[in-house]
């Protein structure tokens, strides 16, 4: 008999199996039940035959076979397209994932699913924790998201081809090892879960990109150095790649404990003895003949004994000697219950009688309910619309609540058959508008600004908002999502009901006004109150942090200008991108000429088996590399290297920018302008980058392209009305000014203050010449340097942008060091800083977390490293322009000024401004951004005006 070894941990994902065995015959076998009901039972046969070998296969102490559990995760709050193009589970399948359950149970394993939390992250938890104790870790699987995981003590193996991926498998098979595993998928994206990458970067790209690079983090960094369309393309998903690497990561600390003790007490996870009597009663009922004869062959009496294995012990039952959960966990799936029982309880949120939820379909219960909100100190208040989008949508509902378990809705514009009379919107409108303006009275919201856009869309501009809890937790928290949802489980143990639940999916989704207003109310309610309940939850750690309480009343207050931005839009032109798409048709038309002419025949710009025909085969251009097939390929970066030394190819890589160029912009920029105004009004979104800068969307501003005269002429188009003109005020180079500051060396600080090029100075530095004598060359190798090591570059990635060896870019660094020790210490001691409390902070208190700080794995660390650095320059960056931007709106608020802030980008602020105020907005707006926090170095903000956005540059 093979001894189990004590040390090894064995992870089955389950889901994975389980989806196996049905497409490998799930189908195929059936079974006519006592109740004379047809059960499928192909799928529960072969993953029966797939746990028994890998059992032998794999003798291990301890193991564990983990499921996806009902309903979404934190996943699907972050992106709600996350595995939405996966069809739904097979009905055959459905009917057979409970018998699984149970049978694999009476097979000696335990069995895990987690609401919440998908199998992948139980998995990823589980086999961390156990490599952190030492422990050797096997995870059966064919999922090659779980490659992430893999070190010198995890090891994935897939049992279906025989496939092993330890550290050299993982490697070979990806071309990057696996703690860059992360960085490939989010630049791969992953078409299974629907998780966009980065378009036209396939596994060959992303491979090479980190080879050179070393990381996601110094891609990004290096992002405008990377040319052609795949250069334009990784720029254009910047903003999204951080959410992307979220998506795709497998979490390594959930939250366990109500499920496992901590290890290595690891009893409830030893593998048990099979309980042959319940099994051979489960393999009599699904028609096994063949296994109940093996069974019963092989351990002829053992049925209905307790087996001791380990350190656990089975009873006859086959349940485990595990004190009771408790009752008030949502979705207890850790499933060592009865097997006749449901393995999905009901969710336990609130119990329903400390509830009181109204709807409110009188005039006298109106009025009851409205005292409330008058005498409150606090109100919370939720809107419920006819869409998502902020500048269109209408009320349907309101909702609000004043006590933790109380809540009233009004339902207003319900629209389907047979719905209660309501009361009338306007008048309801009306009567709360004076109460809703009054900046005394204080509300509460779970992300204010799109519920200010709402009131606004019916004349109400809502004064008095003193609290958002998606910004609470932000602040306390970046690092985890910041839905409402999510916050009332992680903070409350509260589930809600999901919009999905009330109204559907997809196509068959229906809208707010469709929902039946007793379930409109009660969801509505709820939201209200989980939303205040999550305020007492959270304000109170805020409160006693006077840095963190800094950061959230800067938040809020930006909210409000980033509100009022958004509501200002800016003016296009769109006769103007008219004409920029036919120049750009025009010049895309004379570019297919030329290179049909150069090619000396026809062909299709956009076909890679057309462009390789010409290329090799009759102009007989070099091969640079192949395909997987062994074909010569003509991908992105072939096409940029050919293009150093052949026409043809230039001109198809001019013709594929161009025509992105004309496809996403100059067509497309003007039908999302408001038809009322002409303008574009994008979202910008406060919760998303962990640093405190704000991301742009519907549309993107931030990422117009400016590389190239044609993308920067789209800027034409940003344009002020007649007796206006647009201005533009940035930060001139913000980052190295907070470098300086956070590390005191004394040389940049000096070349700050003398207002030196600090470029030309740290040319001068190591180089070691005269300021006067630094040549360009230099300039362009010290402004590399300086932006370079902010972001973590090292030697090699220096060497890279530079064009010059390793040694020497290593020597490069070595000096600017030893020219500039402040920077190295500063360094030095934000890493040891880092390490002990887990996070590091801005200038002004804003947290930064490094989960892996203190990783064993060395590269994971590094990266953590880098990120330390660079953070709280970025960060510090991002804090500057909130205040920059609250403090110039309220000086325009207080001078009664007609200038609108229009956009926020970057460290830029633009504004649209009349004739007669062009004067204050050159004079006063860098005088007011400068002087919004006294570092160690002057601030300095430059103003360029002009008829629109590009000739304000």
């Amino acid at each position: 008999m093979t001894t189990a070894p004590t040390k090894t941990l064995l992870l089955v994902d389950g889901s994975s199996y389980l989806y196996r065995a049905f497409f490998a015959g799930g189908d195929a076998m059936s079974v006519t039940l006592a109740d004379g009901s047809v059960q499928k039972t192909g799928a529960i046969r072969i993953m029966i035959n797939m746990l028994q070998s890998l059992r032998k296969e794999v003798p291990a102490a301890f193991a564990v076979c983990v499921f996806d559990a009902k309903g979404p995760t934190f996943r699907d709050e972050i992106y709600p397209a996350y595995k939405a193009n996966r069809s739904p589970m097979p009905d055959d399948l459905r009917a057979q994932i409970e018998p699984i359950h149970e049978v694999v149970r009476l097979m000696g394993w335990k069995v895990l699913a987690i609401s919440g939390v998908e199998a992948d992250d139980v998995i990823g938890t589980l086999a961390a924790t156990a490599d952190a104790q030492g422990m050797q870790v096997i995870v059966s699987s064919g999922d090659k998201d779980l490659a992430q995981l893999v070190n010198e003590n995890i090891t994935i193996i897939d049992t279906m081809n025989g496939r092993r991926r330890d550290v050299a498998g993982v490697t070979a098979e990806f071309g990057v090892p696996p703690h860059l595993m992360r960085d490939y998928q989010a630049l791969v994206g992953d078409t299974v879960d629907n998780v966009p990458g980065v378009p036209k970067v396939g596994p060959k790209t992303a491979a090479k990109w980190l080879n050179e690079y070393g990381s996601l983090d110094a891609i990004v960094a290096q992002a405008d150095s990377i040319k052609g369309a795949v250069g334009e393309n990784l720029r254009k998903s910047l903003d999204w790649l951080p959410t992307g690497k979220t998506l795709v990561t497998i979490k390594t600390d959930c939250d366990l404990n109500d499920w496992l003790p901590a290890l290595p007490a690891m009893d409830k996870i030893a593998v048990g003895a099979m309980n042959t009597g319940a099994l051979a009663v489960f393999y009599d009922k699904y028609g096994f003949k063949g296994l109940a004869r093996a069974l019963a062959a092989s351990a002829p009496d053992a049925a209905g004994s307790g087996i001791e294995v380990g350190s656990a012990t089975r009873s006859a039952d086959g349940s485990d000697p595990i004190s009771a959960r408790s009752p008030t966990r949502e979705r207890d799936l850790f499933d060592d219950s009865d097997p006749t029982s449901s393995a999905d309880p009901a969710p336990t949120a609130k119990p329903v009688s400390t509830l009181r939820y109204d709807t409110i379909l009188t005039w006298e219960a109106f009025d009851a309910w409205f005292a409330k909100l008058q005498a409150a100190d606090l109100v919370a208040i939720d809107t419920e619309t006819t869409s998502l989008d902020e500048m269109r949508a209408r009320i349907v509902g309101i909702s609000f609540s004043v006590t933790p378990g109380e809540a009233a809705y009004i339902p207003l514009a319900h629209a389907y058959p047979d719905a209660a009379a309501q009361l009338p919107l306007g008048e309801v409108l009306a009567k709360m508008k004076p109460w809703l303006e009054d900046a005394a009275r204080h509300k509460l919201g779970q992300h204010i600004k799109y519920d200010r856009h709402v009131f606004a869309n019916h004349g109400i501009e809502v004064q008095g908002y003193a609290h958002d809890t998606m910004l609470q937790s932000y602040v306390l928290e970046v690092h985890k999502p910041h839905g409402l949802a999510s916050l009332a489980e992680r903070h409350l143990d509260r589930k809600g009901i999901s919009f999905e639940d009330l109204c559907g999916k997809g196509a068959n989704q229906i809208c707010f006004d469709q929902v039946d207003i007793a379930k409109a109310s009660e969801y509505s309610c709820e939201d209200s109150d989980m939303t205040l309940d999550v305020h007492c939850a959270l304000y109170p750690q805020i409160a006693a942090n006077d840095k963190l309480k800094f950061v959230y009343e800067l938040e809020i207050a930006s909210s409000e200008t980033l509100y009022r931005i958004e509501r200002n839009g800016v003016l296009i032109d769109a006769p103007t991108l008219a004409a920029q798409s036919h120049e750009l048709g025009q010049r895309i038309l004379q570019l297919e000429k030329e290179a049909h002419e150069l090619a000396g025949q026809p062909f299709n710009l956009s076909s890679p088996k057309q462009i390789g025909e010409i290329f090799f085969t009759q102009l007989g251009l070099p091969i640079v590399k192949k395909t997987a097939t062994g074909a010569p390929s003509t991908d992105e970066e072939v096409l940029e290297k050919l293009a150093e030394d052949y026409p043809l190819p230039a001109k198809i890589l001019e013709h594929r920018g161009l025509a992105k160029l004309k496809g996403t912009y100059t067509d497309k920029l003007a039908q999302l302008a408001l038809p009322s105004d002409g303008r574009v009004h994008t979202h910008y979104a406060q919760a998303v980058a962990v640093t405190g800068r704000l991301s742009s969307n519907d549309p993107n501003l931030q990422n117009i392209p400016i590389r190239t005269p044609e993308g920067r002429r789209v800027r034409e188009a940003f344009v002020a009305p007649a007796g206006c003109l647009i201005a533009s005020a940035d930060y001139s180079q913000i980052e190295l000014r907070i470098m300086a500051h956070i590390s005191g060396d004394a040389a940049l600080l000096l070349a700050f203050h003398d207002g030196m090029d600090v470029h030309r100075a740290t040319a001068a530095e190591i180089f070691g010449v005269d300021t006067a004598q630094v040549s360009s060359e230099q300039r362009r190798y010290a402004k590399v340097i300086n932006f370079g090591l902010i972001y973590g570059m090292s030697a090699y990635g220096l060497a890279k942008a530079l064009s010059i060896d390793n040694t020497a870019a290593k020597n490069y660094i070595a000096r600017y060091f030893e020219r500039y020790p402040g920077v190295k210490h500063y360094m030095d001691q934000t890493r040891t800083l880092a390490k002990a409390q887990g996070y590091v902070e801005t200038v002004f208190g804003r947290r930064l977390y490094l989960p892996e700080i203190n990783s064993p794995n060395g590269p994971r660390r590094a990266g953590a490293e880098r990120a330390a650095i660079n953070a709280p320059m970025q960060g510090t960056a991002a804090d500057l322009i909130k205040l920059s931007m609250v403090k110039v709106q309220s000086v325009i608020d207080e001078q009664k000024l007609a200038t609108k802030m229009i956009m926020q980008v970057h460290d830029e602020l633009v504004f649209e401004v009349p004739e007669s105020e062009v004067n204050w907005v050159r004079h006063e707006v860098p005088k007011l951004m400068a002087g919004v926090a006294h570092l160690r170095v002057p601030l300095l903000a430059e103003v360029g005006v002009g008829l629109n956005w590009d000739k304000a540059h």
